[in-house]
């Protein structure tokens, strides 16, 4: 795949996490800014899975029927004015409502980057790319608070929000002069009438639903950690708002690493084979977060370990996931996107409102969740893998 797409893509679908992992650092500001407390300040970060999870059905059967590019720019645009509306925000209830708008445009690039490369790629490079991806994502986790926490002091928190608009306007100039259309025109055309049906038949299939829920389950784990880092990190450890993305940025720089060595590994053995043995190690990270965040250490060091771990992890469990569900899809690549993104987020979404139900002024709701995920995770793989074997359907 050319530099160029591969880095388009990239930026694509790091509109996600930019979006969401920029703005963490200024959680306490924006409670004391309107009154009100973090936990309800969390509730913006929900609102935006919801509209990523939601918005992804609709993207899905737009990218099949009328191509990937122009369903693209318009989410894009979309992005782009309503993180203005971000920046102009004057309530709590305003925010959340731009935050969930940001997320409905935000999702066309996850959908659309997923579908372009299984329009480009094999199963096996499917993985490679989704890989490589990974570290062009990965940069996200690593600069964005860091880069967040540093506007937040210098020029409060709408700025924030400006540069998330700046970003999204040069990646619609980059889509607009630089992105191919990659669905071939002597593809099927995708009716926009039978879409529920399509989305029927991809819950009728048990690997790829099995496959799709088992990223999911780990992708929430992330998502329950990003929710309650802000708090365990910042209120509860007492780490500068300003260095929170060093610390944050030391495990995505794990998750980056492990990304890379999975596109080395998927060559010797199918993204399934990792992606059924690394759900295994995740689980014992999670394990042993619950049990040092039970003990409530006093430094902050004990718990960076076995969190370090478990997002390493994902840097193996994502892109094997991925293209293991988005095997065998390419007629209907992008509403098996769609539904892929969609589910995940749904449950990504509903850990990180879990973490706040369950705030307790300690770390542990957010190894509890984490926790919960990976048990989850591993019951799936187990699952899928048995349905595969009973639909006589081999693991890539």
């Amino acid at each position: 795949m050319p530099l160029r797409i591969l880095l388009i893509l990239g930026a694509l679908s790091a509109f996600g996490p930019l979006a969401i992992d920029f703005y963490l650092p200024s959680f306490p500001t924006l409670a004391r800014v309107f009154d009100t407390d973090v936990e309800h300040v969390q509730l913006s970060l929900a609102a935006y899975f919801v509209g990523l999870a939601l918005g992804q059905l609709v993207y899905g059967p737009l990218a099949d029927r009328f191509g990937r590019r122009l369903p693209l720019l318009v989410g894009v645009l979309l992005f782009c004015l309503a993180s203005l509306a971000c920046a102009l925000a004057q309530s709590l209830e305003w925010l959340i409502s731009a935050r969930f708008v940001q997320a409905l445009g935000g999702c066309a690039g996850m959908v659309v980057s997923r579908a372009v490369v299984r329009d480009l790629c094999d199963p096996i490079s499917s993985a490679k790319v989704f890989s490589q991806l990974m570290l062009v994502m990965g940069l996200a986790p690593i600069l964005a608070p860091l880069g967040g926490g540093l506007l937040l002091n210098s020029f409060g928190w709408p700025s924030i929000f400006i540069c998330l608009t700046l970003f999204s306007a040069l990646c619609w100039l980059g889509v607009a002069l630089w992105l191919p259309e990659t669905l071939a025109p002597t593809a099927p055309v995708a009716p926009l009438r039978g879409a529920f049906g399509e989305y029927v038949r991809l819950f009728g299939d048990g690997p790829f639903i099995g496959h799709a829920l088992t990223g999911g389950l780990a992708i929430a784990g992330m998502f329950a950690y990003i929710a309650g880092s802000p708090f365990v990190f910042i209120e509860l450890y007492g780490v500068p708002a300003e260095h929170y993305g060093w610390v944050f940025g030391s495990n995505a720089a794990g998750f980056i690493l492990v990304a890379q060595l999975n596109a080395w590994l998927v060559a010797r053995h199918g993204p399934g084979y990792w992606l059924r043995r690394t759900v295994w190690f995740y689980l014992v990270c999670a394990l042993l977060l619950v049990a040092i965040a039970s003990s409530q250490p006093a430094a902050l060091w004990p718990l960076l370990v076995p969190l370090f771990g478990c997002i390493a992890c994902l840097g193996i469990l994502l892109p094997n996931a991925t293209a293991s569900a988005m095997a065998g899809q390419g007629r209907h690549a992008g509403s098996a996107s769609a539904l892929l993104g969609s589910l995940q987020f749904a449950i990504a979404a509903s850990a990180a409102a879990l973490v706040g139900a369950l705030h307790d002024g300690s770390a542990l709701p957010m190894a509890l969740v984490i926790c919960g995920c990976a048990t989850l995770a591993v019951l799936m793989s187990r699952l899928t893998r048995w349905a595969e074997r009973r639909a006589g359907h081999p693991s890539i």
